[in-house]
């Protein structure tokens, strides 16, 4: 089954050298994964003041700067990987690097047919 690892962390406690050196922690534990059979992807996120936030509401669009929701901590990025259960999704979790910072949240993925991209079977 597919888990989504949303990685969220204060962008605000970590130096840019302590980021760069998590990303090289990061693509570290992508190839290990991968090597493991569970990477399906992963990639972290700009800083959260890039972030656009889109709304449609009575057919009209609002575009607004800044993230869906002010909060401590921020989303900075995803691992989509494919685990057996939970119980291993959270193993993985606990593998990634800002998970000792900020919080890992583990959602798994809807599988719907007709989504490009999809394996057939």
């Amino acid at each position: 089954m597919k888990y989504m690892l949303l990685v969220y962390y204060s962008e605000k406690e970590m130096s840019d050298s302590e980021r760069d050196r998590c990303y090289v922690d990061s693509a570290r534990l992508s190839c290990d994964l991968a090597a493991e059979g569970k990477f399906v992807d992963a990639s972290p996120l700009q800083l959260v003041d890039t972030a656009t936030s889109v709304r449609v509401r009575n057919g009209k669009t609002l575009v607004t700067d800044g993230p869906f929701a002010e909060t401590h901590e921020q989303l900075g990025g995803y691992y989509l990987i494919d685990a057996n259960d939970l119980d291993e999704a959270i193993g993985i979790a606990t593998r990634i690097p800002v998970a000792t910072l900020g919080t890992i949240e583990i959602r798994p993925v809807l599988e719907i047919p007709g989504l490009p991209g999809e394996k057939r079977q």
